[in-house]
């Protein structure tokens, strides 16, 4: 009889303690009011820094940016609870990152994002390319494969028939009359290659953070919806008030006055047209 009591009372304090403990984790999201945001340097940390940070803090947040020159780190530094919410990749990289990391995380909102486009300082146009013209492209494969629609689009080089846009690699090339040589480079790094080879394929935030000129490219992409930035934060935090408040940040008309006036040529979600 003793032993029962003991052990009913046992379970009690437990169940007490779980539901203490749950409570004190939902308050402390309820209260959160210091936000750590990671992004890109270059047009993805500038739309948070004169975009969105002035709106969170007027809402009371705190908010520390936190710039990256890579597309890996970001995403590891959210998994590991270092950011709150980064702010500088697709939603095309953001799932195959997460699958191929297993890491849960999730899309909050989509922002702007600066076209990708084709860069050269040896050729005025696409029309100029000549045979074994040397082209840098991103390494990472959601923005190879980006790039590669780029080209084909601009009718340099044909996928093969039946290819996923979003996986294509250059073994992915039926034809190539230029014989265009494919040179893979980190995203940081395409804009220092622009004197080595005839074309560069630059994403825009690296474009812009190396002084380029979106007016500059040879060409400029049109942004499909999938290839426009995400705010990504970790699933657990998706439905809490600070991600529904920095969420409501983007899709606010101060901020899409900012872009308007600020990051003309940007590719845009529809609430922010």
């Amino acid at each position: 009889m003793k032993t029962a009591l003991l052990r009913r009372s046992v379970l009690a304090l437990s169940l007490a303690a779980f539901a203490l403990g749950g409570a004190s984790l939902a308050q402390a999201q309820e209260a959160k009011k210091n936000l750590v945001i990671g992004g890109t340097a270059g047009s993805n940390a500038d739309q948070l820094k004169v975009g969105i940070v002035p709106i969170l803090e007027k809402k009371g947040y705190k908010v520390k940016l936190v710039e990256f020159n890579d597309y890996v780190q970001p995403n590891l530094a959210l998994a590991q609870g270092s950011l709150d919410a980064n702010f500088f990749q697709h939603q095309v990289y953001l799932k195959k990152f997460a699958a191929d990391q297993k890491l849960d995380l999730a899309e909050l909102v989509q922002g702007p994002i600066a076209p990708m486009g084709i860069y050269s300082t040896k050729r005025k146009s696409l029309a100029e390319a000549k045979e074994g013209d040397r082209v840098t492209l991103p390494n990472d494969p959601s923005n190879l494969a980006r790039a590669l629609v780029l080209l084909e689009q601009n009718k340099l080089l044909t996928l093969k028939p039946g290819i996923d846009a979003l996986r294509a690699t250059e073994r992915d090339v039926a034809e190539n009359p230029k014989k265009l040589k494919f040179i893979p480079l980190e995203a940081a790094q395409l804009p220092r290659s622009l004197g080595d080879t005839e074309y560069a394929i630059v994403n825009g935030n690296f474009a812009i953070s190396s002084g380029l000129k979106l007016t500059e490219a040879v060409v400029l992409e049109k942004t499909p919806d999938y290839y426009l930035n995400v705010v990504a934060v970790k699933s657990a935090d998706k439905n809490t008030p600070w991600a529904r408040d920095i969420a409501d940040a983007y899709r606010s008309k101060e901020f899409k006055a900012v872009v308007d006036s600020k990051f003309p040529g940007y590719a845009k979600p529809a609430f922010l047209q």
